[in-house]
């Protein structure tokens, strides 16, 4: 009886360990800080956008969940989303001011893919760098 109960509390410690682990280490990561990371690539917009269009697989092997830095002319704003020439949508934290639109810009975002229906690429958590 006394094996019995020895068994029972080291599963149960070895059950509480393991979902630490994975509460701590795998579900609950920390986000990724686009700002302090180095970008994978640095190309213009209508090279992103011309490189996906030519061939989407090979463009995400390539891009897909990496830091870019993209530079464009911004051809639309709308409160923290802004688009730049007419192909490369970023989505912003914060909303953004309208002096910035019709200037050339730099920008760091993540690539989340390629829109087929608009025909744009996706760009996330970017901020602005120049």
């Amino acid at each position: 009886m006394n094996r019995k109960k020895c068994i029972w509390f080291i599963g149960i410690i070895l059950l509480i360990i393991c979902g630490a682990y994975l509460y701590n280490g795998v579900l609950y990561k920390e986000a990724r800080n686009i700002a302090e990371e180095k970008p994978a690539f640095r190309l213009s917009s209508l090279q992103l956008l011309s490189n996906y269009k030519a061939n989407m697989s090979v463009s995400d092997s390539s891009y897909l969940n990496k830091t870019l830095e993209i530079s464009g002319k911004v051809t639309q704003i709308s409160d923290s989303l802004l688009t730049l020439d007419s192909g490369i949508s970023c989505s912003f934290a914060k909303n953004l001011a309208p002096d910035i639109h019709g200037k050339e810009i730099t920008l760091k975002g993540r690539c989340i893919g390629f829109d087929e229906l608009m025909e744009e690429v996706k760009l996330d958590q970017c901020i602005l760098i120049q």
